[in-house]
């Protein structure tokens, strides 16, 4: 009898776990990356990014679409190496330490991240169309004690400055030094003979710290370390994804970009992937149509960066021909969905079929890529943002309940796992558990669905964050701004749709009783205060209350509704 039960006992033992086997196989809520996974070396970023130059030292690294001012391989490395000791002999900087740029797209952005890495330096990077309240509230957060800006810039460096505590020099690059103004020329720096020895860097240790909004509130320093940054390099350049031209005695993959270095996009997804591949880019300090129309004539791109507005901008400007794209055989969609009409536009704008359109998917959290369109995805997928890259991990949840969705075609929140994923929010523990569960899910704040083929199509957000042609736009800060003004009781901003920019920020005031406030009044207290695609260019309306659910958030859907 006991033998009986025994192997009855056994016998359930078996099917329950060949039950759960199935589950796991067939009805899991956590999706893995059909790429496999990657082992992240232990390096620091700029050894990684600078791993296999030896093999195209000669080769040109970044050069000014503008001036034609270049810089190959081998001079980045060294002028990366001699800087770095400068940073900490001359400038004062010790390891940890941060540093602020407040820099257009130039070649020395290479230089002032390197170096500053190199030198054991934790890098954070500001638009430098912010005005300098802005530039402010960001590096105060972070504690930066050194910037890094050109002379067009050198006042609002300055102003910033004056409100940093134990603050060195500023860099400026491409001016001279003013010793009774603490400005040091890049010149100068460089010129100097140092002995400094470099630190030993973690690579677990902070590398940057970009700013984002994340899934709401004010603007907070995502912590990315070396690992984070490095990883995503490793997982974007999977065989299955790229097709690069390699960099060898006689080829090169020259890519054109105008897209910010300040932005996580630019920043690792362009600036530092093409470093370690061994690509040229050339770029732009600002967006012109004849300064763009002129790089694709002389530099003959073989692949463009791009958002869904350039898309347009390329598809819809009569001076931008087909023979001014004739030379492109790649273009990398970022920032924001590009839809399929957007990509078919362009395919018709070019007329021809030998040129690949791919997107993906991800956010500064994320360092920042997640989902990719991989090389085979067929036609039919067109819009999908791809798939999961290696050593990624995904589920969706219901947005209404919190429950899990194991089904394709299901839209829901999208929560992530992976090597690329931050640290954190910096000295924000409140946020950083807002965004990363217990188990370590990142909590995008994205509505996504997947097909049966698991490639993932964006639906919508759910976050407030609005997207300006790319520009991340906190109505949080917008928000705490107008709310200064002395006649405002209440007001919320949303973004509304914008064919060009894809969203602007519109504001729903509440006056206070007897107040005299007027539109042009909102838009003129703000204009000043804030960048250009800040501005509430969605306009202003005035009601009689803010929409707020019971824990007092704002219901800024029923407002979206109120614009339609």
């Amino acid at each position: 009898m006991s033998l009986l039960r025994t192997i009855a006992t056994r016998n359930v033992k078996l099917t329950n776990h060949f039950k759960k086997q199935c589950q796991r196989k067939y009805s899991s809520t956590v999706l893995k990356s059909p790429l496999g996974e990657i082992q992240v070396p232990d390096q620091t970023f700029s050894d990684f990014v600078f791993s296999n130059s030896n093999a195209w030292e000669k080769k040109p690294a970044l050069t000014c679409g503008v001036t034609g001012r270049s810089y190959t391989y081998n001079l980045a490395k060294m002028l990366n190496h001699h800087a770095a000791q400068g940073l900490l002999e001359k400038v004062g900087l010790d390891p940890g330490d941060k540093v602020g740029l407040l820099l257009p797209n130039i070649p020395e952005y290479l230089l002032a991240v390197h170096a500053s890495l190199k030198a054991g330096l934790i890098v954070t990077f500001a638009n430098p169309l912010y005005t300098a309240e802005e530039v402010a509230r960001q590096f105060k957060n972070a504690g930066v004690r050194c910037i890094m800006t050109i002379p067009q810039l050198i006042e609002t460096a300055l102003t910033v400055s004056k409100e940093l505590n134990n603050y060195t020099y500023t860099l400026n690059i491409g001016g001279k030094d003013e010793a009774d103004k603490k400005i040091l020329g890049l010149e100068q720096l460089l010129s100097g003979k140092y002995s400094a020895k470099l630190p030993q860097v973690n690579p677990n240790d902070l590398a940057v710290l970009p700013y984002s909004s994340g899934t709401t509130g004010l603007p907070k320093g995502v912590m990315l370390t070396h690992k984070n940054l490095i990883a995503n390099l490793l997982q974007c350049n999977h065989p299955d994804i790229v097709d690069n031209i390699p960099t060898t005695e006689t080829t090169q993959e020259t890519v054109l970009s105008v897209l910010p270095f300040f932005h996580i996009y630019g920043f690792n997804g362009i600036l530092n992937f093409m470093m370690y591949i061994g690509g040229h880019i050339v770029t732009l300090p600002r967006f012109t149509v004849e300064d763009y129309i002129k790089c694709l004539e002389t530099y003959k791109p073989d692949s463009i960066f791009v958002v869904p507005s350039l898309l347009l901008f390329l598809i819809t400007h009569p001076e931008v021909t087909p023979a001014h794209l004739s030379s492109i055989t790649k273009v990398i969609c970022g920032a924001a969905p590009a839809t399929k009409s957007l990509i078919e536009k362009f395919k018709a704008k070019i007329g021809r079929d030998n040129c690949r359109v791919t997107q993906g998917y991800g956010m500064t959290e994320t360092s920042p890529v997640t989902i990719y369109t991989p090389k085979s995805m067929p036609a039919s997928k067109t819009g999908s943002c791809g798939k999961l890259l290696p050593s990624t991990e995904a589920r969706l949840i219901d947005i209404s309940n919190g429950k899990d969705i194991v089904t394709p075609e299901t839209p829901g929140e999208l929560l992530l796992r992976g090597p690329q994923a931050m640290k954190g929010y910096l000295n924000d523990p409140v946020a950083t558990k807002e965004i990363i569960d217990k188990d370590g899910w990142l909590h995008t704040g994205d509505v996504v669905y997947y097909d049966k083929d698991e490639y993932f199509f964006v639906v919508d957000r759910t976050k407030e964050l609005i997207k300006v042609k790319g520009n991340q736009v906190s109505p949080t800060e917008l928000e705490s701004i107008i709310l200064e003004i002395p006649g405002v009781a209440d007001v919320a901003v949303v973004g509304v749709p914008c064919k060009f920019a894809g969203e602007i920020p519109k504001a729903f005031v509440v006056k206070k009783p007897n107040a005299d406030v007027t539109e042009e009044m909102i838009q003129s207290f703000l204009t000043p205060k804030v960048a250009t695609y800040k501005k509430l260019t969605g306009g202003v309306s005035f009601i009689d209350a803010i929409p707020r659910n019971p824990s007092g958030k704002i219901v800024r859907s029923q407002l979206k509704n109120l614009n339609k």
